[in-house]
């Protein structure tokens, strides 16, 4: 189930209108918005996307995130 699944990333950011600034003015993405205009998507290359969405407690990751979307989370089943 997850190696057809179109994985995708994310991360939080403080002010999401700053975010929107800094990647689609000053990188030149194309940005849109996520579900309910609250969240941006970034294309990346190879069709994948990351998802920022705004968090108020925000701090910089120490961590990696990779999303995989299922039907599921009961139906899925690792072995």
């Amino acid at each position: 189930m997850l190696n057809t699944s179109k994985a995708f990333s994310s991360f939080s950011v403080n002010d999401i209108q700053r975010a929107r600034e800094f990647y689609g003015k000053t990188l030149g993405l194309e940005l849109s918005s996520g579900p309910e205009g609250t969240t941006l998507v970034v294309p990346l290359s190879g069709g994948t996307k990351a998802l920022m969405y705004p968090k108020p407690n925000h701090l910089p990751a120490t961590f990696t995130v990779l999303n995989f979307p299922v039907e599921s989370v009961e139906k899925l089943s690792i072995n």
